[in-house]
Parts: C-alpha cells; structure tokens; sequence
C-alpha cells in the first residue's frame, strides 16, 4: 500500500474508440450502468448518491479538509500514549474495520505496517505476540455511543507489514502480512507473510497464531462470502510476475472465531486466455467459466506462489491488487494501477473487478482514467468502501496531494476529503496517503487513517444528503 507510483505513457485503447471499432455498441456497459451493477443487492441500492458535497474546505487546523457541513474529530496519533498504558501508539496507519459492540459501542480495529525499520513499533504484548522481532500488528480502540476513545490497546503484536485485511461474518479482523520474508532475513525468528485473525472486543480470545493454510505470500485485503465461507485473498507482489488473486475453502465455513485454523484449500484463479488482467481496458468485459486451481505449495517453503508451476495452462496475474470486499453476491476487488514498462501488458489507472461465485463469471466494472469516463484527479484507487449514500469511497495512492474521493452511480468523482499534514518541507511537500476507510456500524461516522504521520480520524456530517 505504500509503494507509490502512476500509469505513464498509456497505450490503452479508449472505451469509445474500441466500441467504434468493434461496431459492438451494446457490448460495453455504460459507466452508470456499471457503478448500479456494483451496488445492485447492496443495502445502499435503495438509495444510490447522484452527487458530491461541495468543494473542500481549508482546515484552519492544518490537518484535514472537507466539504462544508462536515467535521473531523483525531481519535489517535502515532507517538500518543496508548491509553491502555502499554507504550506508544504505533506508526504507519493502513487498512482498518469498524465493529459493532455492547451498549452502542463501536470497536475499530486497526493495521500498523510497520516494516523491520518501522519508526514507532507495536509494543510486545506476552500472548499477543508472534514474532518478538516483527514491529507491525494490529491496534484496537473502543468509542463509546457519543465517539468518544475509551480505550486503546495492541490487539496483536510481533508481525510484519500488516497492510490491509478484511473483516468477518462473525466480526472479527483478519490482518494481512504483506511480506514474504522468511526467519533469518531483516532479523525476524519466524516465517511472515500469514494472515492472522484478530477479535477488537477481546484481542486474547484470538491472540497471534497464523492462519497457515491460507498461504503464505504478499497479502493485501480479504472479503468473505457470508453464505459459503470462502475467504477471497489479493496479492500485492511488487514484481513481476505480479500478484494472483486467491480464494481460501476453509473446512469449517462460517465457523466463527477460530474457525479459519482448522486449515482448509488454497486456490488461484485463471481466466481462460488471460495471463495478465491489465491487458483488458474495456467496462462491461465478461469472463464466464472462471476456473479456480489448487496452488501447489500454500506455504511457498522453497518458491512464491505466483512463480510456482500452474500447469501447462500458467495462471492469471496482475499488477497492484490491493482493496478487496464483498457487495451482494459478489466479491469485487481493485487493482490500483499497471504499468506496460514494469511488465504488465498494458497500462491503466485503476480497475474494480467483479467475481459472482453463482455464474462462475468475473466482469470489469470500472476503469479509471486516464482514457475512460470516470477520471481519478489523482493517482491509483487503493482501499474501497461503499458510503451510506451509495457511493463509492475510494484512498488514493499516489504522488502529490492525498486525497479521499467519492465516486457517484453516474461516474463522477468528487473530494471527500485532502490531507493537509506535509512531512515534507515547504519546497518539496509530501502528504502521507489515505488508507483504511471504514464506516461506523449505524453509517454515521467514516473512520480513515493517514498512513504518515500515523493519524485516525472519525468524520461525520451530512452523510445522506
């Protein structure tokens, strides 16, 4: 998540000039059209956003903009005392889920992706621990019914790059390593590169055991399929061969906490005559008989996974895989961008994919500039989250200024919000990238880190306008 970059140089075919070409007008699915197949049977389809906010406001503050009638509130901020006393609160903010708890409480769950050189660790916590020498983990902060923190603790320490994640049916966390360094490298005493599941209410009910079953590679995000119990997994592999999209059949499906260790079979999925996802630029592109094959080697003892022997017919990759979630009968996930000259067949500035498990089909849903309808003003879509009014909020990841953006049913993108804190110098800014956007269980709070310096914000306002 924090290996910036952007499409340069695009020689991807425009969605007009290829309908022109191919005479097949009715083939593409219009980018309305595409955003409504991405909501359809979501709880927020009865009431699908048509419009922005407004243009941002300047904070006075210096910390973060937003539209007017919207407000910010910092629950946390790296270096801060944890409040459970246990040391400070760690750096590199990312990916991050909102939980629903007793007496209108919400538990926010919270990724820390700090590397072996990570500047603020997550404290070493005895049962919570994995790796004594891994810095990243997880943090836990409970707000009570007026969003007020009551409490903040490690929920699970000792791992490495824990980027993003996913939550599950039955509210728990599942962390993601996005690693594949092996004991004896960057001084770590144990292999990284798991999942591992986290409880925010009660973090020792699960403690620091890796899901081993459901491999071992450079993980990004998950979603679950809350009607079978296939886990859906990204891999964010930085080079090529990038990264393949995975799903996980666990042998105890929807068996709550705990249930993922009962280990289970981890596959990757082929499009027939597709090696590389980039080389499709067209919305409305529909794949059926997707075919899902066993991956040798879950635990990539001698070779990663995605170097590892498919058979004669290889398997699919693609660059950048980043947010993953479930929308109704589907699982949607994004890759963030490609790039042609770091080996990619083509390049692009974003895709969400769709997978609907029933009709074995995968469909492209959205490209983003710069050559489509729907322009990203910025760099790379990375984590995702649908918005109480329908809409999509989408982290950018990229260069430059960082913004939050919304996306709209009918294509259009607006800012939801701009990160104002430059760790960089007056001549030369930088501003730390979005990451983890989540809404609160009643969808009258988003929650969204700043991945540097290490910041969690609760924002509220007029949400369903």
């Amino acid at each position: 998540m924090s290996e910036n970059g952007s499409p340069h140089g695009s020689t991807a075919t425009t969605r007009r000039q290829m309908l022109a070409r191919s005479g097949a007008v009715g083939v593409g699915i219009a980018f309305t059209g595409a955003l409504s197949e991405l909501f359809t049977d979501s709880a927020a389809a009865q009431n699908l956003g048509h419009y922005g906010y407004g243009d941002l406001v300047p904070d006075p503050d210096g910390l973060l903009d937003l539209p007017r009638g919207f407000r910010y509130k910092v629950l946390s901020r790296e270096g801060d005392r944890l409040r459970s006393g246990e040391g400070p609160v760690p750096s590199n903010h990312d990916g991050m889920a909102a939980f629903a708890g007793r007496q209108g409480r919400t538990h926010l769950v919270r990724n820390h992706e700090n590397r072996s050189t990570g500047r603020v660790p997550v404290p070493v916590i005895d049962g919570l621990t994995y790796d004594p020498e891994g810095k990243g983990g997880c943090t836990a902060l409970t707000l009570d019914r007026s969003g007020r923190v009551v409490d903040e603790r490690v929920a699970i320490a000792g791992t490495a790059v824990n980027c993003a994640g996913g939550p599950t049916p039955w509210h728990t966390w599942l962390t993601c390593e996005e690693t594949e360094d092996k004991a004896g490298t960057n001084g770590y005493t144990k292999d990284h590169g798991f999942i591992f599941e986290v409880d925010g209410a009660d973090p020792r009910r699960t403690g620091a055991v890796p899901l081993t079953a459901m491999g071992r590679f450079q993980h990004e995000a998950i979603a679950v399929d809350p009607q079978r119990g296939v886990v859906y997994e990204t891999e964010d592999a930085f080079e090529h061969p990038f990264g393949l999209f995975y799903r996980f059949l666990p042998k105890k499906p929807l068996g709550g906490t705990g249930s993922l260790r009962a280990g289970g079979r981890l596959q990757a999925m082929r499009v027939p005559g597709v090696p590389d996802l980039s080389s499709i630029q067209e919305i409305g592109a529909r794949f059926d008989d997707i075919e899902w094959v066993d991956v040798p080697d879950p635990l990539a003892v001698e070779t990663p996974i995605r170097f590892q022997d498919f058979g004669p017919k290889g398997i699919t990759h693609a660059q950048k895989l980043e947010g993953c979630y479930w929308g109704g009968r589907s699982v949607y996930f994004v890759s963030s961008f490609a790039h042609a000259s770091e080996g990619s067949a083509a390049d692009h500035y974003g895709q969400i994919w769709r997978y609907d498990p029933d009709r074995r089909r995968l469909t492209l849903v959205i490209v983003f500039g710069p050559d489509t309808d729907i322009q990203l003003p910025g760099e790379s879509p990375d984590n995702i989250c649908l918005a109480p009014s329908g809409g999509l909020m989408v982290c950018e990841d990229g260069g430059g200024a960082q913004h939050v953006y919304g996306v709209t049913r009918r294509g259009e993108v607006y800012p939801m919000a701009r990160n104002r804190q430059n760790t960089g110098t007056a001549e030369e800014p930088e501003w730390g990238e979005f990451a983890g956007v989540t809404f609160s269980p009643d969808g009258r709070t988003m929650y969204v880190n700043v991945y540097d310096p290490g910041t969690t914000f609760a924002v509220t306002g007029p949400w369903r306008r």
